[in-house]
C-alpha cells in the first residue's frame, strides 16, 4: 500500500510541556486548525452531531475545549455529503472548536458482537440492524434507520470523514469482543494494521492539512499481540495514536494492557484512549501517558439523574432519590454556572419525578462542568507533582 513514511501534518503539532517524574503522565498541547487545548482533555460525545440536551453554547459555558461526532451515525443520517455541502461539521454544529470523528467501525462490528450499549450502537430499531459480513475488503451491514444494505471500509471510512470535516480522524478498524478466541484477536489486527495502511494511503490522496489521522492499537487482552499492534502504529506516519478494541473484563486487565501499550507507543504524538471516561479511569490511565478520553458517560448519566460530585462514594449522587426531595442545596457553586449553582437539589429531584427536560440539560450540563473541572485540576497536579493527592480528593473509595 503506497503513502509517505515521512507524511506531515502542516497546521497540527503536539508539544509536551512536563513530564512526572514518578509515571507517565504528562501535560502538553495540542495544536489543530480549530484552535490548540491543553492535554490532558476530554472529548465530550455529539453522537448525531449533537450532545444530548445542550448546545454548543452550552458546552462553551461548562468550558468545553473539543467534542467528537460519529461518522457510522452520520453516514446513515444525514448521510455525509448534506454534512458537506452544509460546511463541515464545524459550521453544521455551529461549534468552532477542535473536533475528533471516530471511523465508524466500533459500531459497526458491535452489532455483530452484542457487547456494546444500546445507545453507543444508535439502536433504536434493533430489527433492522445486522452486521452482514466482515471480509478483507470491507464491513457489511443494514442501516438501523431502514435496513438497507450498506459497505464501510478504510477507503469509505477516509472519504466520509474528510467530507464530515473533523479536525482529528481515526483509521478504520475492527473492535473485537471480549468473548473472542486469540486466533481471531490475532487475525483481526493484522487486518487492522493493513486496514490502517489502507486509510493512511486514501487519506494521503485527499491530504489538504485541515485532518490529522491516528492509528488505533489493537490485541485485546494478549500482551504480544498490544506489543505487535503499538509497534505497528508507531512505525507509521499517523499524527496521533489511540488505544481501542477489548480492554478486559476488569480495571486491572485495562491498566494493563495500557501498562503494555507504553512501552511501544511513540512518545512524541498525542496518545487518545477510545470510549474511556469515568472519574477514576481518568486519574489512573494519566498516568500510562494518555493525553485525551471520549466517553459518553457524562450526559448518559444526567438521564438516568445522576450528577457527577468531586469525593462522593461512587463519583456521583442519585437525585431521583428521595433523600434530595426537600435538599435546598445546589449542586456545586464552586463551578460558577447557572446549573450548578442557581438550583436546588430539591428543585432537580422534582424535575425528575415530573420527567421535565429541564432535569436533563441541568444535570448534562453540570456534568461536564466538573468533568471539564477535573482535567484542569489534573493538569495542574500532573505539573505540581501531586497527582496522588488529587486521587484522594477526588475518589472517595
Amino acid at each position: 500500500m503506497e503513502f509517505n513514511k515521512n507524511m506531515e501534518y502542516p497546521n497540527f503539532g503536539f508539544e509536551i510541556t512536563h513530564k512526572d517524574p514518578k509515571s507517565g503522565a504528562r501535560t502538553g498541547k495540542l495544536i489543530t486548525p480549530h484552535g490548540t487545548i491543553e492535554t490532558p482533555n476530554y472529548i465530550f460525545c455529539g453522537t448525531k452531531a449533537s450532545i444530548k440536551n445542550l448546545s454548543p453554547a452550552h458546552m462553551k459555558e461548562a468550558q468545553t475545549d473539543i467534542i467528537l461526532a460519529n461518522t457510522y451515525h452520520l453516514m446513515i443520517q444525514p448521510g455525509a455529503e448534506i454534512v458537506e455541502k452544509m460546511g463541515g461539521l464545524h459550521k453544521f454544529m455551529n461549534w468552532n472548536g477542535p473536533m475528533l470523528t471516530d471511523s465508524g467501525g466500533f459500531q459497526v462490528f458491535s452489532m455483530g458482537h452484542g457487547t456494546c450499549a444500546d445507545e453507543i450502537k444508535g439502536r433504536n430499531s434493533s430489527k433492522k440492524e445486522s452486521l452482514l459480513k466482515i471480509t478483507e475488503e470491507a464491513a457489511y451491514f443494514k442501516s438501523y434507520v431502514d435496513g438497507r444494505k450498506l459497505m464501510l471500509n478504510p477507503e469509505i471510512s477516509m472519504d466520509l470523514q474528510r467530507k464530515l470535516g473533523a479536525d482529528l480522524i481515526m483509521q478504520m478498524d475492527e473492535c473485537t469482543a471480549y468473548q473472542v478466541t486469540k486466533d481471531y484477536t490475532a487475525k483481526s489486527m493484522r487486518m487492522s494494521m493493513r486496514w490502517g495502511d489502507r486509510s493512511l494511503s486514501a487519506f494521503e490522496k485527499q491530504h489538504d492539512g485541515k485532518q490529522g489521522l491516528y492509528g488505533i492499537v489493537q490485541g485485546g487482552v494478549y500482551e504480544d499481540l498490544r506489543t505487535e499492534s503499538a509497534e505497528y502504529v508507531a512505525s507509521r506516519p499517523f499524527f496521533g495514536t489511540a488505544i481501542g478494541g477489548c480492554l478486559g473484563g476488569t480495571d486491572e486487565e485495562m491498566y494493563g494492557i495500557l501498562e503494555w501499550c507504553q512501552k511501544h507507543n511513540h512518545p512524541d504524538r498525542p496518545i487518545h484512549f477510545l470510549g474511556i471516561g469515568r472519574i477514576r479511569d481518568v486519574i489512573n490511565a494519566v498516568r500510562y501517558g494518555i493525553d485525551t478520553f471520549d466517553c459518553v458517560m457524562p450526559t448518559r448519566i444526567a438521564r438516568h439523574g445522576m450528577a457527577l460530585m468531586k469525593g462522593v462514594p461512587g463519583e456521583r449522587i442519585n437525585l431521583v432519590n428521595s433523600r434530595y426531595k426537600d435538599d435546598p442545596e445546589p449542586l456545586d457553586p464552586s463551578l460558577d454556572i447557572p446549573c450548578s449553582r442557581d438550583y436546588s437539589k430539591a428543585y432537580i429531584h422534582h424535575l425528575l419525578k415530573a420527567k421535565e427536560m429541564l432535569a436533563y440539560q441541568i444535570l448534562s450540563q453540570h456534568n461536564v462542568a466538573v468533568i471539564n473541572k477535573l482535567m484542569r485540576e489534573v493538569r495542574a497536579a500532573i505539573q505540581a507533582d501531586t497527582l496522588d493527592k488529587l486521587e484522594k480528593e477526588w475518589l472517595a473509595d
